[in-house]
């Protein structure tokens, strides 16, 4: 993904690929990271849950979809570029690589900016408490919570296990090129794929576990039910870009990107059946505590089918409607790291200062959503300037 990817992973992109990854797959990151500022402008204001007097029942629609698939697809889009990127850098440097791009700013951000943004929240519960108090509990006492950072550690994780993995077998991923390949005319034989791997790892764990446990130690958290579908999208984009992309899945000329408003609607079934089984706990069952094991595997297969056919359907769309042209995505790939980094402090903040405010729901998301992106991506470039800064977003 944009956010984690560098020159030399594009260097060493397969031959006759470089068009398309600059073109189609930049631009489908550029748009996921758009949609986690989308994602984390609105949730005060949805209806269920809210946590501002204003509400908006039309940010749930937001929220629902986008948690449903955007940071699994965001671990597959992480994995395309995995096993060319270990190929061509010596033993040891592509974990020293991903230390540097991916945990120094995690540390960095775990003890600077997460602080900075939660102390937000922690004022509108203690109005005299200080941020050097604040910080010191958060850090020593806890809770300490990394907001959506989270995501650097666990890829992190699934990257060093993805470059030993292919230290010691760079073949094992090739059956999953072999099936991308037959997904150059099919595109549903991965789709199943998808879903049923997606289904074996996730619906288990979540009727075992339920979808609000967290494996938390200090800033180290993450969905437990979650990690193995997010191991499984990542290890399958590995596979998928391992070799074989222009005659692969993602390849331009393939059947996928014609087939973009099939996807699109294929992923509206399952979504209006998480809508569904959401009325069935709220209207029907008493929106109680704990749920039934047939209603929690009920909802995450719909959730699995939902995920994979979305993020199919995205794919198709940026890779059929590739041109040469400008895009307003395209100013957006050299700082979505840092923008994705820096983010969370400035909607929490704004979110803060703007909810005394007797402002439509809609107001308030459009100005922080807007607000925090323009200053997000000022901070960016202000960091880029520092000298070795550059290197690490």
């Amino acid at each position: 993904m944009t956010l984690v990817s560098d020159p030399i992973e594009l260097a060493v992109a397969p031959a006759g690929t470089h068009s398309a990854r600059n073109l189609s797959l930049d631009r489908t990151r550029s748009f996921l990271t758009i949609l986690v500022l989308i994602h984390h402008a609105v949730i005060p204001y949805t209806y269920y849950g809210h946590t501002d007097p204003k509400s908006f029942a039309g940010f749930d629609v937001i929220v629902l979809a986008t948690d449903s698939f955007f940071m699994a697809m965001f671990f597959m889009l992480s994995g395309l570029f995995l096993w060319p990127s270990v190929a061509h850098r010596r033993p040891g440097v592509f974990a020293r690589d991903r230390l540097i791009r991916l945990g120094l700013p995690f540390v960095f951000a775990a003890v600077t900016i997460i602080p900075i943004a939660y102390y937000a929240i922690a004022l509108r519960q203690s109005p005299e408490l200080g941020f050097g108090e604040f910080w010191v509990k958060t850090v020593s006492e806890g809770p300490w919570p990394s907001g959506p950072l989270w995501f650097l550690w666990v890829l992190l994780i699934y990257s060093i296990v993805g470059g030993a993995l292919y230290r010691y077998s760079p073949h094992a991923l090739d059956f999953i090129n072999r099936l991308s390949v037959r997904a150059f005319d099919r595109p549903i034989v991965l789709f199943v794929v998808f879903v049923a791997v997606a289904a074996i790892v996730y619906v288990p764990v979540r009727v075992w576990l339920g979808p609000n446990h967290w494996l938390e130690f200090g800033p180290f958290s993450v969905q437990t039910s979650r990690i193995l579908l997010y191991a499984a999208y990542f290890f399958l984009g590995a596979g998928i870009g391992a070799a074989n992309i222009k005659t692969g899945l993602l390849s331009p000329d393939g059947a996928l990107p014609n087939e973009w408003w099939r996807w699109a609607l294929t992923a509206l079934l399952p979504y209006c059946a998480l809508w569904g089984l959401i009325y069935v706990k709220r209207e029907i069952l008493g929106n109680p505590d704990g749920l039934p094991a047939s209603y929690e595997a009920s909802y995450a297969v719909a959730f699995v089918v939902f995920s994979a056919a979305i993020t199919f359907a995205i794919l198709a769309f940026f890779l059929r409607f590739k041109t040469s042209g400008w895009s307003l995505l395209d100013p957006l790939q050299h700082d979505a790291y840092g923008i994705f980094l820096v983010h969370y402090a400035y909607m929490l903040w704004l979110q803060y200062w703007l909810y005394g405010y007797d402002l439509p729901a809609i107001a308030k998301a459009g100005i922080v959503f807007v607000l925090g992106l323009a200053l997000s991506w000022a901070t960016t470039a202000l960091l880029r300037r520092i000298p070795g800064v550059a290197l690490v977003l």
